[in-house]
């Protein structure tokens, strides 16, 4: 007998929560990953992957990407409900300082208009010899290894509606190559400085927990919030979803509103920068909380787990839904492009790192991972340079997002200006070598700077 309700949504749930807690399963016990530190979700969406393409789990892949889609929002949408944690304060002998987190943000600043600009010009090459790209196809390299799969997904699934067929899984294949570099190219990039000395220490034998990724019977890890509310009234943990719910619901009439003032065109593209909107009205949402005096109700504990959260399903269902026929007929430039950048991204990131002075291993470990990957990524690779974060870097990595959301951020408007403004891809990436070399400037000018408090 057919049920009278539809299981659809959670069986897909359920299926991405199985791979998940696959991959969590093969990182405790399979030595090869917990020497590259495969993260549980990056295998459990490869498991996926494997198990959608050969055909033994039939799964739209349509569902996978608006499922990805509406778990990149709420990522973003938790880190802006997220307050200061008073308990979250740098350790002694960590104050922060502006010249680290600046000069990471450069690095990224580099980065970005680097892998731009290759990629624009590949992809002007493989025209040249007869296999016509769209003219924004070179561009998501930057988006899927700056800025991971979540923004890699939005954009393409909008330039899908601009005539860009495909765009989305291209644009997951290149997060997912982003992801592999920053793993089997980033532990023996980081091990191998140790080996030469270059963290002004001695190796060190990495915890057991951050190895297998679980903790073992009796030990503790940390806190995951507090409760916020009476259990009579409410549970804390859905008063917290309710918030980032109420902030989603904002942003869509928002978002909606102003789409429907512009051009088709421009308004399709509005709808890939809806992150970014709900990020903007998160903070807005808890800046009235605040200026009210009930902001004490936003728990940050539970609101990083829930952004975790959104982090780990986004990863797995971006993975899976990657079509890998239609990857296929585009297996030449995307490997092409995507190696190429690979190559030059490591190498800049190392020369750069080599040459910023105190910690540079731990910073060059940091900055790999976060522009191949994500800042998780960066994190889990400066745990083996720095294991017990004793240097400032880990605090460094975190401030230095709020220097480089105004240079990611302008490079993701960039992107789409063979779209909005009818530029040329060759003008496109005019436009990005030009800020790569003024990211240059700016990073050599920091260089000097003596260290010094903020």
């Amino acid at each position: 007998m057919e049920s009278p309700f539809s299981f659809e949504p959670l069986l897909i749930f359920g299926f991405l929560g199985l791979m998940l807690l696959a991959g969590v399963f093969l990182r405790a016990v399979v030595p090869a990953f917990q020497r590259l530190l495969f993260p549980g979700c990056l295998l459990g969406g490869l498991l996926g992957l494997i198990l959608v393409s050969t055909g033994v789990v039939t799964v739209s892949s349509s569902v996978l990407e608006t499922m990805a889609y509406h778990a990149f929002n709420i990522s973003f949408i938790s880190v802006g409900l997220t307050r200061s944690d008073p308990q979250g304060k740098p350790p002694a002998g960590k104050r922060v300082r502006l010249k680290g987190p600046l000069w990471m943000a450069l690095v990224q600043g580099v980065t970005f208009p680097l892998q731009a600009v290759l990629g624009g010009l590949l992809a002007i090459g493989f025209g040249l010899v007869g296999l016509e790209l769209f003219p924004t196809f070179g561009f998501l390299v930057p988006l899927g290894f700056n800025e991971g799969p979540g923004q890699a997904l939005s954009l393409g699934k909008v330039w899908e509606t601009l005539g860009f067929q495909h765009a989305a899984t291209i644009g997951l294949s290149f997060a997912t190559i982003g992801y592999l570099f920053s793993f089997f190219v980033g532990v023996p990039l980081v091990n191998r400085g140790l080996r030469k000395g270059w963290s002004g220490r001695g190796p060190a034998e990495l915890p057991r927990e951050l190895l297998t990724g679980l903790f073992a019977r009796g030990e503790k890890g940390g806190s995951a919030g507090r409760v916020m509310l009476h259990g009579g009234n409410a549970d804390s943990l859905a008063f917290q979803a309710a918030l980032v719910g109420l902030v989603y619901l904002i942003t869509y009439a928002g978002v909606r509103f102003l789409a429907g003032l512009l051009p088709p065109d421009a308004g399709r593209i509005l709808w890939g920068f809806f992150f970014f909107f709900g990020l903007a009205v998160a903070l807005g949402v808890r800046g009235l909380m605040g200026g009210i005096r009930v902001d004490h109700l936003v728990d940050p504990g539970v609101q990083r787990r829930m952004t975790g959260a959104a982090v780990d399903f986004l990863i797995v269902t971006t993975v899976t839904a990657i079509q890998l026929p239609i990857l296929r007929d585009y297996l030449v430039p995307v490997a092409v492009i995507a190696l190429a950048n690979g190559i030059a991204t490591t190498a800049v990131v190392v020369a750069l790192g080599r040459r910023s002075g105190a910690y540079s291993l731990e910073r060059t470990a940091a900055m790999f991972g976060t522009v191949t990957g994500t800042v998780s990524c960066g994190l889990l690779l400066l745990r083996i340079a720095d294991p017990e974060f004793r240097t400032p870097v880990a605090v460094d990595i975190g401030v230095m997002n709020v220097f480089a959301l105004p240079v990611v951020g302008g490079c993701t408007v960039l992107v789409n200006g063979p779209l909005w403004w009818g530029w040329t891809t060759a003008a496109t990436v005019g436009v990005f070598a030009g800020i790569l070399l003024l990211a240059l400037i700016l990073l050599r000018f920091v260089a000097r700077w003596d260290e010094f408090p903020s």
